[in-house]
């Protein structure tokens, strides 16, 4: 199998949203832009979000197991996958990528 890196590449945070719909809460999103897990064996990085790992989790496997190829060819590298959790406040945007 190979090695997922895993990088959050784009955080945004849709205050609106936040203003008009959500309760007050004590720990948002913790992600911040660059960080960077690697998945090993197809398994989610220990101190990985377990409600992102939901969102991308398949992704991450189908690479693990040297698939790609998403989508008729969607990314430019096959080997890859850009996807977003599924905080609809404040999504975080992966980048997925094998690692040789």
């Amino acid at each position: 199998m190979k090695d997922v890196r895993i990088t959050a590449v784009r955080k945004v945070l849709h205050q609106d949203l936040v203003a008009k719909y959500e309760n007050p809460i004590k720990h948002a999103c913790d992600v911040h832009e660059g960080q960077v897990w690697l998945s090993i064996g197809g398994k989610c990085p220990a101190d990985f979000c377990p409600e992102a790992w939901k969102s991308i989790r398949e992704y991450v496997e189908v690479l693990a197991c040297g698939g790609g190829y998403f989508f008729d060819g969607w990314m430019k590298n096959p080997h890859s996958a850009l996807l977003s959790c599924n905080d609809g406040f404040r999504p975080v945007s992966f980048l997925l990528e094998t690692v040789e």
